[in-house]
């Protein structure tokens, strides 16, 4: 199929789906053209706020804390949309898992309905090619299309190489996580003084978002900001 027909089959598509009523992902009540109803959506447990602004976790009045303070992480601030809770598990589960793309798009505006980040390039959290052979896309990367084209900032590809396939950090302890992803990611791109957005799914200890943005410092980033739509609590049920 030549690139116009794609385009015209995509552009109908779209067309149709915002005729067609749909039901609720989550309830099956009538959503219109939405992926979620307006009960579903405004029930969605928020973000902590006040948090930390580096890691995103609550603290009592915004302050940075004591964990980022004792050891401060590469990366220099945390956006997150929402906390990896149910039913917003379920929503990332079903994008992660099952392949409902539309999740991801649905994840994206949020995103860019939040704090905009202070940065100039869009970065989506890459896979390793194994994995991405496995999976059939990048759920980062599906969100961060979106995204990025909401905040009308490029999108970033081929920018950093996820080098080493390492063992799933779901499948880790905590404590484990860090030296699992040491390593594995490598910049030959020259970054120096760029600001740029890291785009992931969920982040849980940020040992993996905090080995990317290390590659990215040392290929001259000036800074770097996360911007995941969930974030786990240590408290959670994640």
């Amino acid at each position: 199929m030549s690139i116009w027909r794609r385009a015209a089959a995509k552009l109908a598509a779209t067309a149709v789906d915002g005729l067609l009523p749909q039901d609720c992902f989550l309830c099956g009540a009538g959503s219109g053209s939405a992926l979620l109803c307006a009960e579903c959506a405004a029930s969605l447990p928020a973000a902590p706020r006040p948090c930390c602004p580096v890691c995103a976790l609550p603290t009592p009045a915004g302050e940075v804390c004591g964990a980022c303070l004792r050891e401060p992480p590469a990366f220099d601030a945390t956006l997150a949309c929402y906390v990896y809770d149910f039913p917003v598990d379920r929503l990332i589960q079903a994008l992660k898992y099952g392949g409902t793309l539309a999740v991801a798009a649905w994840l994206g505006q949020a995103l860019a309905s939040g704090p905009a980040p202070d940065a100039e390039l869009i970065l989506a959290l890459p896979l390793h090619p194994r994995r991405l052979r496995e999976r059939g896309f990048n759920q980062a990367t599906e969100i961060a299309r979106d995204l990025a084209r909401r905040l009308r900032l490029p999108l970033a590809h081929r920018l950093v190489e996820r080098a080493t396939d390492t063992a799933p950090q779901a499948s880790l302890p905590w404590a484990q996580r860090r030296r699992n992803v040491r390593g594995s990611f490598l910049c030959r791109a020259d970054l120096s003084g760029k600001r740029i957005a890291v785009v992931d799914d969920v982040m849980t200890t940020g040992a993996t978002l905090n080995e990317l943005a290390g590659a990215l410092k040392r290929a001259g980033a000036a800074r770097v900001t996360n911007l995941v739509a969930a974030r786990t609590l240590p408290y959670g049920n994640a």
